[in-house]
């Protein structure tokens, strides 16, 4: 009688982390949007990155590692990268959608991955891009147009994703996964005086310290954990596959939680994005058990 198949169950685990560490990032980014009448975009900000900080640091003690006294300069870089992503990000929040900014955010890794490819096939990923993001910005796909300005701090914090992967391996290999919990603190250190600047005294408001927490724990210290687990059990190709599904979770997170509706022709370009980005990812010349980096903001 031949054995069950039990090798399948860790890869089967890990696929259900990778999943819940998405909805997790994009229910942050929904509980984040609630509170931008009372602190902003900046202050939410400075909440997620501050808290999520303080929870990193707590959690992973990097002072004690061998390589806490590795290059600074490329810490500071990465850093910084995810500082100012993640404010431009947010600041796009307070204009557009939640599913069409992180459709538009994915672009930026999406366009690394394609400019690092030689293949005819990526012609094809990026017509399909090309499709989505006419199709976002067609004035007819909508009753509202899109804000021109909330387009810009989305394609920016596309940018800024991009960045952000290519800073993040550099500084992954000097200090390992503590380099999460490093980079998150300087991108506090960048994001605290802002969001103080903006909202003032708001920000130490009691009630919404258990929302600031929330945020922290879901849009970085949760999903980091979680993406970390299925790194180490998924090949590349998988991983990068199932992350493709990012904007739709974020659209279907706007949805439920901001009752942000989109028209068909916005979903169908979602859609397309998705499939350019899973299309990518599935024609990379990278071996299925390659290891990878982490991708997340």
């Amino acid at each position: 009688m031949p054995r069950p198949n039990t090798s399948l169950a860790p890869a089967l685990l890990a696929v259900g982390v990778l999943l819940i560490a998405m909805a997790s990032y994009q229910c942050g980014a929904a509980i984040a949007k609630m509170l931008f009448p009372m602190v902003g975009a900046q202050g939410a900000t400075a909440y997620r990155l501050v808290l999520g900080a303080v929870i990193l640091l707590v959690l992973r003690r990097p002072w004690r590692s061998r390589r806490a006294q590795g290059n600074k300069r490329v810490l500071w870089g990465y850093g910084l990268s995810i500082g100012v992503m993640n404010l431009v990000f947010y600041l796009a929040l307070q204009r557009i959608p939640l599913g069409i900014a992180v459709a538009m955010e994915f672009t930026g890794p999406l366009a690394l991955a394609l400019f690092h490819s030689r293949r005819w096939l990526d012609v094809v990923w990026i017509g399909l891009v090309v499709v989505g993001l006419v199709l976002l910005l067609s004035p007819g796909n909508a009753s509202k147009r899109l804000d021109p300005i909330g387009v810009f701090y989305a394609l920016a914090a596309g940018i800024g994703w991009a960045c952000y992967i290519v800073l993040g391996q550099k500084a992954g290999a000097v200090y390992g996964t503590d380099a999460v919990a490093w980079g998150t603190s300087v991108a506090a250190l960048v994001a605290f005086p802002i969001g103080l600047a903006h909202a003032g005294h708001a920000l130490f408001t009691p009630s919404l310290l258990l929302p600031a927490l929330g945020i922290a724990i879901l849009s970085s210290a949760l999903p980091y954990t979680l993406e970390m687990m299925a790194m180490t059990r998924l090949p590349t190709r998988t991983f990068g596959t199932l992350l493709s599904l990012e904007p739709a979770f974020a659209a279907l997170a706007g949805m439920i939680f901001l009752s942000e509706h989109l028209s068909l022709l916005q979903w169908f370009a979602i859609v397309a994005i998705v499939v350019a980005s899973a299309g990518t990812v599935l024609s990379a010349r990278k071996a299925a058990s390659e290891p990878v980096e982490p991708v997340m903001p």
